[in-house]
């Protein structure tokens, strides 16, 4: 360790022309990370749709209608017009408008109102538009130029064209609301003006490295990209707040200024490196998941936590070595004093404090589970373009899903008794299918263009329209009666479609839930267990994590709002790793002075010494929450942020106000089992137990 502190101090300009070189070359290999914006390209690969992606792509060579586009104030001669124009449009792949189902030689009168009523009312058209691939955000600006302010257009490739859009600038805007406030907490709790600047440039490095170091997976998800960023920033900057106030600890015992940044990274390694490990293993609980969004976070967040941890011991040390002398002319007067009395005001309502922990933890944890979750993107942002257009068409023509279902191919009659029950499931409003649009006309005898919408050399594929949003229980009930209907006539069949992705995603992440939250839980056990050689101290700091985490999710079954189920999955594992360090500074804090002190001076001392520390680090994480709450206008994005905010204010609020309360309720015990604990025995003057 000796050589190693000396080699990094006694080499810094090297090593931060190092890591200045390193920030620049990922900046710019960032630039070539693609993002991807589909919750279905994280499904399994044998979830049912993810399958039936798969023939649609290599069996059909064509995709799903994605895109509803309407247009108001057409004669029925210009909405048909108007539907080659969107065709010809780049990057659109098939379009579907009433003249595909009926023949508009036929007076509209004399047609099936119930048909008619999807592509056609008092005017206004509406086109089911395919959009292709990564092709989203240039086809929907095109598709726009054409329609004019007449037009409107909603479905899953106007949604995606929207979060390419502004998933960046969100990330920006998220960043410009967080840093300053970081940056003003920060300068109340530090000695030095530019301290924070220090703190800011070793995790913004260590935040460049690590995005363009994801140029080796090709590409991540958008929620990766909308939230990591900031969650590294946050979570990793207590590292870089523990090492500079090491140094100006040793500073005061030597002159030697090189002397005493080697001591601050030789007592800062191994510390800083313990409480990395909670939060790295929390995250890693993330990888875990089937739903591979979840590994896809959770590797950016360990990547980011360790280079975090890797610059703050090697980086900051030379950056501050470097700047030393500003840091000295730029010192400052602690502007928040040392709270005295404070520590025995919070240990006088620690009783109190439990007794309402305990009565809200049982309503809370049911309430949790119960919550009404959507699966999903989550509510468009009314405020956008796309939430108001998507509103009008659903005023206009109401809610609509496209299913495909694939079915082997050389069984007509039985195809044509699919197609009819198909078309008697609730909310399903009309079936495509060769047995039910062509009729008995042998293939063979039609043109290959006609064919090919319906069979392939395996499959023949049907088509259905559902008058239901792309989830929910309506929605979910559809797919199951469509899959249902399907096992009665072919041992074989699939479906997708945004509704039956969505489906499967339920199903995917609900099995999720309880293994990434078990592996996480186990993780940090182990890991508390063997940091305090104890049996009762993990358990006591793990209840009092859980207990605000199980709060944190009850408050949408308490106030009847949906939750993000994504984001109810991802908090439970991320709220427990980077806030479980509050607890293990309180405990490490108390298990000190708990060898010279009776139990209740032992909390009272603890909550003094370490009450600013943990205020600043919630504070921090918190902001950062905020930011992405108040920035995105993807719901389970500033979902995911509200989470976290109020999440870290309350795993905050436990630590400081029942924690307390257990370590001295469980203090007998925990000096008895708890390996090597030197605790001060109890003597005649000890009267701090009440």
């Amino acid at each position: 360790m000796d050589r190693l502190t000396k080699a990094i101090t006694s080499h810094r300009r090297a090593v931060i022309a190092v890591f200045l070189a390193l920030a620049l070359i990922c900046a710019v290999l960032m630039l070539g990370v693609s993002v991807n914006y589909k919750l279905a390209d994280y499904l399994p690969p044998d979830a049912e749709s993810t399958v039936a992606l798969g023939i649609l792509n290599d069996e059909f060579g064509s995709g799903i209608p994605n895109t509803r586009v309407m247009v108001s104030g057409l004669t029925l001669a210009e909405a048909e017009a108007l539907k080659s124009g969107i065709a010809a449009v780049d990057g659109v792949t098939g379009v579907m408008w009433l003249d595909d189902v009926e023949d508009l030689s036929t007076p509209v009168e004399l047609m099936d109102p119930a048909v008619v009523e999807q592509y056609w009312r008092d005017g206004s058209a509406l086109y089911q538009v395919t959009v292709a691939d990564g092709r989203e955000s240039s086809t929907i600006d095109a598709l726009y130029e054409l329609i004019g302010e007449n037009g409107a257009i909603g479905g899953d490739a106007a949604n995606t064209a929207n979060i390419q859009k502004r998933v960046v600038t969100e990330v920006l805007g998220a960043a410009a609301i967080a840093v300053p406030i970081i940056v003003l907490l920060l300068i109340l709790t530090t000695t030095s003006w530019v301290a924070p600047l220090l703190f800011l440039a070793s995790i913004g490095v260590a935040i460049l490295i690590n995005m363009g170091t994801n140029i080796v997976f090709g590409e991540i998800s958008f929620i990766t990209q909308s939230v990591s960023p900031i969650m590294q920033l946050a979570v990793s900057l207590d590292y870089a707040i523990f090492l500079l106030n090491s140094f100006e600890r040793h500073r005061q015992e030597t002159d030697d200024v090189e002397m005493a940044m080697r001591s601050a990274i030789k007592e800062s390694f191994s510390s800083i490196a313990a409480s990395a490990a909670t939060t790295v293993f929390g995250f890693m609980a993330l990888m875990f998941m089937r739903f591979e969004i979840g590994a896809d976070l959770g590797m950016n967040l360990v990547k980011g936590v360790i280079l975090s941890y890797v610059s703050v011991v090697v980086f900051l040390p030379c950056l501050s070595l470097a700047c030393v002398k500003l840091l000295d002319k730029t010192r400052h007067k602690r502007i928040i004093p040392e709270l005295h009395g404070l520590g025995r005001g919070l240990v006088k309502i620690r009783i109190p404090a439990l007794i309402l922990v305990l009565l809200l933890v049982i309503p809370c944890y049911l309430g949790q589970s119960r919550a009404s979750f959507v699966y999903g993107m989550g509510v468009p942002d009314p405020d956008l373009r796309y939430g108001q257009d998507t509103e009008l068409i659903n005023s206009t023509f109401g809610q609509s899903t496209s299913i495909v279902l694939f079915v082997p191919r050389g069984d007509p009659g039985a195809e044509a008794a699919l197609s009819a029950e198909l078309a008697e499931i609730d909310n399903v409003t009309s079936v495509m299918s060769y047995a039910a649009t062509v009729g008995e006309v042998p293939p063979e005898t039609l043109d290959d263009a006609i064919v090919s919408n319906f069979y392939s050399d395996n499959y023949a594929r049907i088509v259905l329209s559902a008058d239901t949003a792309n989830e929910g229980e309506e929605a979910f009930a559809v797919i199951e009666a469509v899959r249902a209907a399907a096992d009665k006539y072919y041992d074989e069949s699939y479906t997708c479609g945004e509704s039956a992705n969505l489906y499967d995603v339920r199903e995917v992440v609900t099995e999720d839930t309880g293994l990434v939250n078990g592996i996480a839980i186990v993780f940090i056990l182990l890991t508390l267990l063997v940091t305090f050689r104890s049996l009762t101290l993990p358990f006591i700091l793990l209840f009092a994590i859980e207990s605000a985490i199980w709060i944190n999710l009850s408050f949408a079954y308490f106030t009847g709002n949906t939750l993000v189920y994504i984001g109810y999955l991802v908090i439970n594992t991320v709220q427990l790793g980077a806030t479980i360090d509050y607890a293990i500074l309180i405990t490490d804090g108390y298990l000190v002075n708990r060898r010279t002190m009776g139990r209740r001076e032992a909390v009272v001392n603890t909550l003094q010494k370490n009450f600013i520390s943990v205020l600043t680090s919630g504070l921090i994480l918190s902001t950062a929450g905020l930011g992405l709450n108040f920035t995105s206008s993807m719901q389970v994005v500033s979902e995911l942020g509200l989470l976290l905010s109020r999440g870290t204010l309350l795993s905050m609020a436990m630590v400081l106000l029942a924690l307390p309360a257990l370590l001295m309720i469980f203090d007998p015990l925990t000096a008895r089992l708890t390996l090597k604990a030197g605790f001060l025995k109890k003597t005649e003057k000890e009267v701090d137990v009440k």
